[in-house]
């Protein structure tokens, strides 16, 4: 499938990208490109194979909940570029009233 210059203009709408025109035309070829081989994957889909949404036929693949003891506070913020009283110090995002 080959996209026009139009119809990458019209994705890059969609997604509210700003392409310059040299762009487009990079976009185009590389766009057209990734479809032809959906397409080709595509022609490889029989009909007697069932849609999967994994690879192995899994189900309820959970560990127990357990309760375990949590990492000391102290070795949790040991790497921290910044720790304070035990937290995670961080920079403020919210004035205070």
């Amino acid at each position: 499938m080959s996209l026009t210059t139009d119809d990458v203009r019209h994705v890059a709408r969609l997604a509210r990208i700003a392409l310059s025109d040299q762009e487009v035309e990079a976009l185009r070829g590389e766009l057209s490109d990734i479809l032809a081989y959906a397409d080709k994957v595509g022609e490889v889909a029989a009909a007697d194979v069932p849609p999967t949404s994994h690879a192995y036929p899994l189900r309820n693949v959970y560990r127990d909940d357990t309760p375990q003891p949590s990492l000391p506070a102290d070795e949790a913020t040991a790497t921290a570029p910044q720790a304070e009283q035990g937290r995670f110090r961080v920079p403020r995002i919210v004035e205070e009233p």
